[in-house]
């Protein structure tokens, strides 16, 4: 693994200034969430490491924005980001670090305005404001809104100019299949929270309440329930065979590695069954090491 300053060189970014503050994004990343960093340290080509840690810091900047506070305070405190965000990204220059090597990103590799806009929106909307789905519309609503532009917001950095219409159609089969397999990991911690990331549709359809959800009942309903929903991770999971070729060279190994885990996490929760509801179902430590050591091991060969 080449060192960061190599890493920086590779992808031209030059001036000790931008320099600290692309070292600045990628501390932050690596601090809240340390295996993508390493993934992507280990894993993707290093002139695009710079650009994806850049976006990714971003990411995780607007998401702790929208999820931090009471609905008002999420709601003056994204506005206020947005105004910094667009200031940033018109002028180049923000007092945040963060800010300023993601405007470097984005006027680096041409990616379109629109999907920043389209996810600080969202955030302010689809996230901020989060109360549950009633049918799977809603659902597709969000990923549309929020989960969708969130991931191109970084992962589109990987292409000059911004992906085309094929390439970010792919990037929706992704998050699609992404966010069920997260909501699905997560239920145990969304439910103590108040979030019920499960269309109130489907409750109905097998005539489970809520309260059989927080109360963690075994019942054949709920079972019947979270099968059905993991049947339909599975389902779009399956949907994104094929991804790989609308990614660039260089982040095809981190992709197939995030496709790997996903799997891997998805059958952790169908193991769990309603144990799920109990407890949030996590990566664990040796799947994701031994996927990792894999996806290097293929990346060295020749």
């Amino acid at each position: 693994m080449p060192t960061w300053r190599t890493t920086l060189t590779a992808a031209g970014i030059s001036g000790t200034r931008l320099r600290d503050d692309h070292t600045h994004a990628a501390r932050r990343v690596l601090r809240r969430e340390p295996a993508p960093y390493l993934a992507l340290r280990l894993l993707a080509a290093p002139p695009l490491v710079p650009w994806l840690s850049a976006g990714l810091a971003f990411m995780n900047l607007v998401d702790d924005v929208a999820e931090t506070g009471t609905p008002a305070a999420r709601a003056a405190n994204l506005a206020a980001l947005t105004e910094r965000v667009e200031a940033a990204l018109k002028t180049g220059d923000s007092p945040d670090p963060v800010l300023r090597a993601y405007a470097h990103a984005v006027d680096s590799r041409s990616l379109p305005a629109h999907w920043i806009s389209r996810f600080l929106e969202g955030a302010a909307t689809a996230e901020a404001g989060f109360d549950g789905f009633a049918a799977e519309e809603d659902f597709q609503g969000y990923l549309d809104a929020y989960a969708w532009p969130g991931v191109l917001i970084f992962t589109g950095l990987q292409y000059q100019g911004g992906p085309d219409a094929e390439q970010a159609a792919g990037w929706r089969r992704f998050v699609d299949a992404a966010q069920r397999v997260d909501f699905l990991a997560d239920l145990a911690g969304d439910l103590a929270d108040g979030r019920l990331c499960i269309p109130r549709a489907r409750l109905d359809e097998h005539a489970v309440t809520r309260a059989d959800l927080e109360q963690a009942r075994d019942t054949p309903a709920v079972r019947a329930l979270l099968a059905a929903e993991t049947g339909r991770a599975r389902t779009a999971l399956d949907a994104t065979e094929g991804i790989l070729d609308l990614v660039d060279p260089g982040l095809r190994p981190v992709t197939e590695t995030m496709v790997e885990l996903m799997a891997h996490q998805l059958t952790a929760v169908e193991r769990a069954g309603v144990g799920a509801l109990r407890r949030d179902v996590g990566y664990g430590l040796v799947a994701p090491v031994r996927i990792l050591l894999r996806a290097a091991r293929r990346r060295r060969r020749p």
